[in-house]
């Protein structure tokens, strides 16, 4: 694997990527761009397209970068694609180990890793404080029922949303 820096602008994303990068992510990956630069190349094709990456790279054009480190794969189209689809699902399938998680958030050093306050709560097992202002006020509750294959998508599920700041529920029937 060879290592190339290039003008940003000889790349394009995937206009196929089936990963979407809403605001919030891509905050985040220019927030960790900013703080530690680049730690790992953009894949792109033989023709330049970005197939895996392609939220780094709307993210360093945000910031105004100039230039990109890439690995160029000369895998077929369609396997490029798999492989895509599998580099953006291999990570949705880690899990948190939340103690450890909870522990290193608690270091003061370890500054902005992309999680918000109440969302270590949460993933620490820790109930989020109210203020009195919030206890006394009255709200809607707007719910959503999804149904799961198995235990497995419904764990995933659940701690991805978490993850994303909502509060959850299971209910098993």
């Amino acid at each position: 694997m060879q290592i190339e820096t290039i003008p940003i602008d000889a790349i394009s994303p995937d206009p196929a990527n089936a990963r979407k990068h809403g605001r919030r992510n891509i905050d985040a990956i220019k927030s960790s761009l900013r703080r530690f630069g680049q730690q790992k190349p953009i894949v792109v094709d033989t023709a330049g397209t970005v197939r895996a990456g392609n939220g780094t790279l709307e993210a360093a054009r945000a910031l105004g970068w100039t230039h990109i480190q890439i690995v160029r794969s000369d895998l077929p189209a369609m396997e490029l694609t798999a492989y895509a689809i599998t580099d953006n699902r291999t990570a949705e399938l880690a899990q948190w180990d939340t103690e450890i998680l909870a522990k290193l958030a608690g270091d003061g050093e370890l500054g902005d890793v992309g999680f918000e306050q109440d969302e270590l709560k949460l993933l620490a097992g820790l109930e989020r404080e109210k203020d009195a202002d919030e206890a006394d006020a009255i709200s809607a509750t707007f719910e959503v029922v999804i149904e799961c294959r198995d235990e497995a998508q419904q764990k995933e599920l659940f701690e991805r949303l978490r993850g994303e700041g909502f509060t959850c529920r299971l209910f098993t029937l």
